[in-house]
């Protein structure tokens, strides 16, 4: 019986997708790594290598959006 895998989102995990473990910095195609240091899926392997830089600048968006919240109180 195989046990089938979930991403983050509970969405079915693909193998064919790819994955950065954020404990080793590497990219993986398929999930190697637990849920807690994976993030993906990306449809490309470049785009997996780009995940930190990618949360990186969602989470500053998110922190000028916030603070332009405050200042319109």
């Amino acid at each position: 019986m195989t046990k089938e895998r979930f991403s983050d989102d509970g969405d079915p995990v693909s193998e064919d997708q790819y994955y950065f473990d954020t404990r080793t910095g590497e990219v993986s195609k398929g999930p190697q790594s637990t849920w807690s240091s994976r993030m993906g899926p990306y449809p490309t392997r470049e785009a997996a290598a780009q995940a930190l830089d990618l949360a990186r600048a969602r989470s500053e968006a998110w922190d000028e959006e916030e603070r332009e919240r405050e200042r319109d109180k």
